[in-house]
């Protein structure tokens, strides 16, 4: 299974708990995630996705994302 991942500004549990409604919807509940640990706070998304949907989705919760 495919998995790409973003640079994004999700910067705490607060702001992972703010996109996850988004993130669910579009992607599934098991099929992403975020290190906020990681200076880049990296977002993981498994499966095969398009990189336009998850920035669009990522914007929607009102955060930023770049393909790394």
């Amino acid at each position: 299974m495919e998995t790409i991942k973003f640079k994004t500004d999700i910067k705490c549990s607060g702001c992972v708990a703010k996109a996850t409604p988004y993130l669910n919807e579009a992607f599934g509940e098991d099929n992403w995630e975020v290190d906020t640990s990681n200076p880049s706070k990296v977002l993981t998304v498994i499966g095969e996705q398009d990189e336009v949907k998850v920035k669009t989705v990522v914007a929607k919760a009102g955060y930023k994302a770049e393909k790394i």
